[in-house]
C-alpha cells in the first residue's frame, strides 16, 4: 500500500472507489487495471452501460461506447469528458446494432483502427422482458435471443480473434441473476441469460491455452436503471405502460463499482445483488428443491404486483435508510 504515490492515492479518492480502509487494496487494483486500458462497452447509452462509461472514464480507461442511439452516446461522451481527464480522442462513439450481425466485424475493426487494441469487451447490451408466456408471441422470444444471445456471441467472436492474436484480454458479459434462476414474467429473458451463462462457461474451457484471456460473467440483481422502460412485452409493437417505482433496487453506481472490482480481480462469475435475490441464488445453486418451492410463492406475488401496475419486485426489497 505504501508503494503507491500520493498522486495515485488522490486519483483513487477522486474516482469515488475508495470509501473504506478495508477495501482500499481492491480499489487500488481496480484503478491500476483500467488506467489507459481500451474498454469497449455495449449498451452504453443508459443504465449499467452508461454508468460503466462514467466510472471507467474517471479512472483513466480509454473508451469505445456503443449502442443504437448515437445522440445518447454523444451525451454520455460529453459527460465523460466533463468528469475525467480524458481527451476527445480517448472516447470513441460507435453506433452499433447487436442484431445486425453483419456489421460486427466492421465495428470491431473501427475500434482497432482508432485505438490499436481492445483490452476489455463489456457485453452489456440487451433487453429484459415483462410478460407471461401464455400471452406472448413467439416472435418476442426470437427477438430476445437474437439480441441478448446471438448478438452478444457474434460480437465476442470478432473481438476474441484479436485477443487470441495478442494472447490477452477480458471478455466481460453482463448476465443476470436470471441466468442463475428462473422467474415468472421473464421466461424469454431468463432463457437468453441461461444461454449466455452456458456459452461463456463453455468458451472459458476452450481457452485454457490462453491463461491471460479472462471470461467473466457478471450477474446483477434488480438495479435502478431504465431497463424496465425498454422491456419486451407480449408483442413486439407494445411497450410497458407503467414501469413502477424503481427506488427500492440497488443503485446503479454501486452495481458498477462492484462490477469493476470483480473484473479487475478476474472473477469467473460475480453475483451482484441485495437480498433476498442473492439468497435465492444460493438456494438455487445449493438447494434447488427449496428454491423451486420459494419461487412458486414469490412468483405469485411478482405476477400480482405486475398486474396491479407496480414494479414486479416491489414486495421483496426495502429502501435503505
Amino acid at each position: 500500500m505504501n508503494n503507491f504515490t500520493t498522486a495515485h492515492d488522490q486519483k483513487i479518492k477522486k474516482s469515488g472507489f475508495c470509501n473504506s480502509q478495508k477495501n482500499q487494496a481492491y480499489f487500488i487494483k481496480t484503478v491500476s487495471s483500467y488506467t489507459s486500458a481500451v474498454v469497449w462497452v455495449t449498451g452504453a447509452s443508459s443504465g449499467i452501460g452508461e454508468e460503466l462509461a462514467y466510472q471507467l472514464s474517471k479512472i483513466g480507461a480509454l473508451l469505445a461506447i456503443s449502442a443504437r442511439r448515437e445522440d445518447e452516446l454523444e451525451r454520455v461522451k460529453k459527460k465523460c469528458l466533463q468528469i475525467s481527464n480524458l481527451g476527445e480522442k480517448d472516447i470513441l462513439v460507435l453506433r452499433l446494432d447487436l442484431t445486425d450481425r453483419s456489421s460486427h466485424e466492421a465495428a470491431t475493426n473501427s475500434v482497432l483502427k482508432h485505438f490499436g487494441k481492445i483490452d476489455v469487451l463489456v457485453n452489456n447490451g440487451g433487453r429484459s422482458q415483462r410478460s407471461l408466456f401464455v400471452d406472448t408471441n413467439l416472435d418476442v422470444y426470437s427477438a430476445i435471443m437474437e439480441l441478448n444471445y446471438l448478438g452478444t456471441i457474434s460480437l465476442t467472436k470478432h473481438v476474441l480473434n484479436h485477443m487470441i492474436q495478442r494472447k490477452k484480454g477480458k471478455i466481460v458479459t453482463v448476465s443476470s441473476v436470471m441466468g442463475i434462476m428462473g422467474a415468472p414474467l421473464a421466461s424469454g429473458y431468463c432463457a437468453s441469460k441461461h444461454a449466455l451463462q452456458g456459452f461463456f462457461n463453455s468458451l472459458r474451457t476452450e481457452l485454457t491455452d490462453y491463461p491471460e484471456i479472462s471470461i467473466i460473467n457478471i450477474c446483477p440483481g434488480p438495479v435502478q436503471s431504465k431497463i424496465i422502460q425498454n422491456v419486451f412485452t407480449e408483442n413486439l409493437a407494445k411497450s410497458i405502460e407503467n414501469s413502477g417505482d424503481q427506488s427500492h433496487k440497488m443503485p446503479t453506481d454501486r452495481c458498477v463499482r462492484l462490477t469493476l472490482v470483480s473484473m479487475a480481480n478476474d472473477l469467473k462469475e460475480a453475483w451482484i445483488s441485495d437480498h433476498p435475490y442473492l439468497a435465492v441464488c444460493y438456494l438455487w445453486q445449493y438447494a434447488p428443491t427449496w428454491a423451486w418451492w420459494l419461487m412458486n410463492r414469490m412468483g405469485k406475488r411478482r405476477i400480482q404486483n405486475f398486474k396491479s401496475g407496480v414494479d414486479a419486485d416491489a414486495s421483496y426489497s426495502r429502501k435503505k435508510k
